[in-house]
């Protein structure tokens, strides 16, 4: 695997010339492939939420240090009167290109982590743990010991190896203290109930998108059909009371274009029903009915 000094430099020549981009290119795909490409859609937003927890240490540690201002020795006049104030010294600035490239090193660091792990790590979550009580312990808090290592011992070198020559790590055996309050955090994230629905109102409808007209909520599987979702698995317990928040035009509509149980099979969350051409087309249609002021 590539140190993140080495895959920026092949990056770097795949991209400043066609005969990289023919040659280069595809060697690194072979061995670290594209970051973007690595991760799969199921696992997408676990990685995202993986991304932040790591970001946080990282960038404290990358953090410039403020210093502290020189004291002024007060001058004649009022004790209480008001100094200039220095400004920021300008060797303190950071530039674009640090921020772009502090970015892409986290981006690194997470994608060569992420995709280390064991394959119930990656795709972790409430109902996972909720339906394996094996995991639940596995992953539990504080991480047990055996966790921790089985976790640690795949991650790549390449990984320490980085953190050291950008001096954000003191030697290889120190990365676990790095990285288990990172590993605490990405699986407290990932695993955390779901919100009660009532807390979600939203202050648009969520289809339309019109802000200024009362708002009701719809089941997104409709309590009809409840029994019939647990019996024959369509969803688990804690998502029979999901709601959206929609105004009443596009809260009729949705129960028009199917079935209560079509609805609970397949149109149970929002981003569902705005996959649909109709619900869309409708979407664009009633947004634009305003009542006139009188």
């Amino acid at each position: 695997m590539f140190t993140y000094d080495e895959w920026r430099r092949e990056s770097a020549t795949a991209q400043s010339s066609d005969r990289g981009k023919l040659e280069v290119w595809p060697n690194i795909i072979r061995s670290q492939p594209c970051l973007a490409l690595m991760i799969e859609d199921d696992e997408r937003s676990n990685y995202e939420a993986f991304r932040e927890c790591l970001s946080g240490p990282i960038i404290d540690k990358s953090a410039i240090t403020p210093t502290k201002p020189k004291k002024r020795k007060t001058g004649k006049g009022r004790k209480s009167a008001i100094q200039p104030f220095d400004g920021i010294d300008d060797h303190d600035e950071r530039n674009g290109d640090d921020v772009e490239d502090l970015a892409d090193f986290i981006e690194y660091l997470a994608t060569e982590t992420f995709t280390s792990w064991p394959a119930d790590l990656r795709v972790l979550s409430y109902s996972a743990i909720q339906s394996d009580a094996s995991l639940a312990m596995k992953y539990g808090d504080p991480l047990p010991p055996a966790t921790v290592d089985n976790i640690v011992t795949t991650i790549p070198s390449s990984v320490s190896d980085s953190l050291i020559s950008y001096a954000l790590l003191s030697d290889p055996t120190s990365l676990p203290n790095l990285l288990i309050p990172v590993f605490t955090d990405y699986i407290t994230t990932v695993t955390s109930p779901p919100p009660l629905w009532s807390t979600t109102r939203t202050t648009h409808c969520e289809i339309c998108l019109r802000d200024w007209i009362p708002l009701t909520y719809h089941h997104l599987v409709p309590k009809q059909t409840h029994a019939k979702a647990m019996k024959r698995g369509w969803h688990e317990e804690w998502r029979l009371n999901s709601v959206a928040w929609l105004c009443r035009a596009c809260h009729s509509f949705v129960h028009r274009v199917a079935g209560n149980e079509e609805l609970a099979k397949e149109w149970w969350s929002v981003e569902r029903l705005l996959e649909r051409e109709d619900v869309q087309r409708w979407a664009r249609w009633v947004g634009r009915v305003r009542w006139k002021k009188r």
